[in-house]
Formats: structure tokens, sequence, C-alpha cells
């Protein structure tokens, strides 16, 4: 097993391929002490990076772990969770309520982010699911708006915008983005209209 001197992504590439130690450090996601958590956190979300789908077996785990007190757990926890959308997204609909939690941290810009990627790339699946978190899209888009993490939100609305959204959130979408595509200025004008142009086809 890997020892503490180890990269990290060495020891995630040795965990996708031992799904014993691998579950093991699952486990640390409940049982372990602050520190262990956000340790064990941060090598599941790589190892969903590099394979996620070793980790689809652990997503409910997972989704659990977005009830755990600090927030580097709950945003590598979601970040994993993004990476299994496409492998179990049926699991993953169980994370929207903690998503939903994380989105609003008032504390964790990073766990804000995490879970509007989350969001969006759960949302993008299909129209019934993105009917399901455009409403807490939309509101991150209008709480976060200037705000550090905000660039890195719309990257993640551009791709939610280039999803299987039903006509609703679509139209809803170009609503609330056409103002920035026609009045914002440099990285922000590009993303809103990026935005605009996906959700407009």
């Amino acid at each position: 097993m890997a020892t503490k001197a180890q990269d990290p992504k060495e020891q995630a590439e040795e965990l996708a391929q031992n799904e014993k130690a691998l579950a093991e450090q699952v486990a640390v996601l409940a049982d372990g002490s602050r520190r262990e958590r956000q340790q064990a956190a941060a090598l599941v979300a790589q190892v969903a990076r590099i394979n996620p789908e070793a980790v689809v077996a652990h997503a409910a785990a997972l989704v659990d772990a977005l009830n755990r007190p600090e927030a580097q757990t709950r945003w590598e926890a979601l970040d994993a969770l993004t990476e299994l959308v496409p492998h179990d997204s049926r699991t993953c609909d169980k994370g929207v309520a903690g998503a939903e939690t994380a989105l609003f941290d008032e504390d964790s810009g990073p766990v804000r982010l995490a879970a509007m990627r989350f969001l969006c790339r759960l949302g993008a699946t299909t129209e019934n699911r993105s009917e399901k978190v455009w409403p807490l899209i939309d509101e991150g888009i209008q709480c976060y708006h200037g705000d550090l993490e905000f660039p890195d939100m719309l990257l993640a609305v551009i791709d939610f915008s280039a999803g299987k959204l039903s006509p609703t959130v679509k139209q809803e979408l170009v609503d609330r983005m056409t103002f920035d595509a026609t009045n914002g200025k440099g990285g922000l004008k590009k993303r809103a209209s990026a935005i605009v142009e996906n959700a407009s086809r």
C-alpha cells in the first residue's frame, strides 16, 4: 500500500486498481477524523478523475459524505460525484440535496463551485433533471455574480447550456444570461454569450 510520501496521483492510480484499498479509503469518509476524511476524500476524488468506473460502487458513500462538517470533504465528494454522473446518474440524483446545501455554503467558495459543477453536469443529462436543478443553478448565478468563483461557475453553466435541457429551462437560461452577454465585458461577456448561443439552439 502507498506510503505517506507517495505522490497523490500515483496513490490514486494504485487505488483505482485495488478495490479493497479503495473501499478502505471510502470507509474513512464516514468514520475517520476530520483530517483523515479530508485526505481520503481528496484521494477518492483523484481516483474518480482517473478511473470513474472504479468509484461507481461507492457513489452512495460519496453522497453521504456531503453531510460532513468540513468543507474539503464535501467539495472533494462533489468533485468525485461530478465524474460519476455519466456512469451512475441515478445515485448522483440523491446528491442534489447535499449539493444544494453546499451551493449556499457562506464560508467556502470551493464548496460552492464544486456544487455548481455537479448540478450543471447532472442537470445536462435529461430534460427532467434540467428542470429539477435549474432553480438552484439560477439562484447560484444570481447570488455569486461577481464573486471570485463566478467565472469558473459560468464555465460549468456553459456545459449545462449544451446539454439536454427542457425548452423552458433553455428559455429561462437565455433570459438570465442575455444582459451579461449584451452588456458584460471581457470573460464575462464571452462566457455569457456562449451560454446564450448554446441555449438558443
